[in-house]
């Protein structure tokens, strides 16, 4: 498995593979066609409620991916599920953030990296 992480807005390539929108909210002002996404993962994202607190603060990456991982931990199942479906794809999480370097796709990545081959269970 080969994970990526694009910005939403850029422009699909055939390099992405599975594209998978890792977000909470669907992407200011583009359309489904636009953006062919494969798939929403939208129970894997962060809550509302650590999104917001984070709000895109560089000061609070750290935390935000303490308490990020804490959360999908706690839910394994949607892990699982999303781990099975990308299988042994190449896969581009996508994120709409003009961050960069410092949001959800990119901790989701490391996440699933450092637990490749394992099998997400509750």
């Amino acid at each position: 498995m080969a994970i990526r992480v694009k910005r939403v807005y850029d422009e699909p390539s055939a390099n992405d593979g599975l594209r998978i929108l890792v977000d909470r909210l669907w992407p200011r002002g583009l359309t489904k066609a636009k953006a062919r996404i494969d798939f929403w993962a939208k129970s894997i994202s962060p809550s509302n409620e650590l999104r917001r607190w984070y709000s895109h603060e560089p000061d609070k990456w750290e935390e935000f991916r303490v308490r990020y991982i804490r959360e999908l931990e706690e839910n394994l199942m949607a892990a699982g599920e999303l781990r099975e479906k990308i299988g042994d794809q190449t896969v581009t999480f996508l994120y709409s953030s003009k961050e960069e370097r410092l949001n959800n796709a990119v901790a989701l990545k490391e996440y699933f990296e450092r637990n490749q081959g394992q099998i997400f269970q509750p």
